[in-house]
């Protein structure tokens, strides 16, 4: 039996029922400074504001933005739990609103020299995180690399944040070309949604959608959904100087509302359990599967 029977295996075994799934929303963009971590995290706030249990992974480990919006350094990450034998509920950070969160750390480039005991394990664990939360979010690294390309590959449910820089519209433009091209990316089992951020008026991120979802269609036969737009907005600013999401320091202000609407319109999206609630058990199982 080769390392991949043995992990079929092994996600059969651990395999979450598809209602107890979690649904998971994968939030990523073509370049940095776009507002990514923003969105992440203060769509987490809207979710919980609508009763939903709601758990960060973050998976840039180049960098802790979530950390420093969230106001609270994690002492745990998914290295911890792979190799210092501790378990899912001992490597979450409980932030703001009871917001979980987990920092994937080394622990994601490690996944791939993995024996299958630690493979059980990290399954194992992973499938605990549908029963802690209704929706995960996975707020990826920018930018066009392998690892956020293999996150992507694994997403059924894909959030793909742009601003009016032209350099945003032409590197997302080039993140979902590489997604396309990816020998594993299957589009027609994918919803990848478009938000665009730090606009000055509705309009201009209405015809910021229309310009990228005009080339994506013609040049990648790929369907995107427009999910709204988040405004310009100094209340963001200073939200993040206090190292908090908009959505609890300035609920009132623009962004929160546009926040607001934007997770208002992503609960009503019909969409089937084939679609998104695999949980984080099947995402992370898919992930896994192609390192080998």
């Amino acid at each position: 039996m080769d390392q991949a029977d043995k992990l079929r295996n092994i996600i059969k075994a651990n395999q979450v029922a598809p209602a107890q799934g979690a649904r998971v929303i994968t939030v990523t963009s073509g370049k940095g400074g776009v507002g990514k971590s923003n969105t992440a995290i203060n769509l987490a706030v809207q979710f919980r504001k609508l009763g939903k249990r709601v758990i960060i992974f973050d998976a840039d480990f180049g960098l802790a933005n979530i950390e420093v919006m969230f106001g609270a350094i994690p002492k745990h990450s998914l290295a911890d739990l792979l190799y210092q034998g501790m378990n899912m509920k001992e490597i979450i950070t409980w932030g703001p609103m009871e917001i979980g969160f987990v920092s994937g750390g080394s622990g994601i480039a490690g996944m791939r020299n993995l024996g299958t005991d630690n493979l059980n394990y990290l399954v194992r664990n992973l499938s605990e995180l549908d029963k802690l939360a209704d929706v995960i979010i996975i707020d990826t690294a920018a930018g066009i690399h392998d690892a956020v390309l293999e996150f992507l590959v694994a997403s059924r449910e894909i959030i793909v944040v742009a601003t009016q820089e032209p350099t945003s519209i032409t590197d997302s433009y080039s993140l979902l070309k590489a997604l396309n091209l990816h020998p594993r990316f299957q589009k027609e089992e994918s919803i990848i949604k478009v938000i665009t951020n730090k606009v000055e008026t509705t309009q201009i991120g209405k015809q910021l959608y229309s310009k990228l979802d005009t080339v994506v269609s013609r040049y990648l036969k790929l369907n995107m959904e427009f999910l709204g737009v988040v405004p310009q907005d100094n209340a963001i600013v200073k939200a993040v100087m206090q190292q908090s999401p908009v959505c609890i320091s300035f609920p009132q202000s623009a962004s929160a509302k546009a926040y607001e609407d934007i997770t208002a319109t992503l609960m009503n999206i019909p969409h089937t359990d084939r679609i998104y609630r695999r949980g984080m058990g099947g995402f992370f199982a898919s992930l896994i599967a192609g390192r080998f």
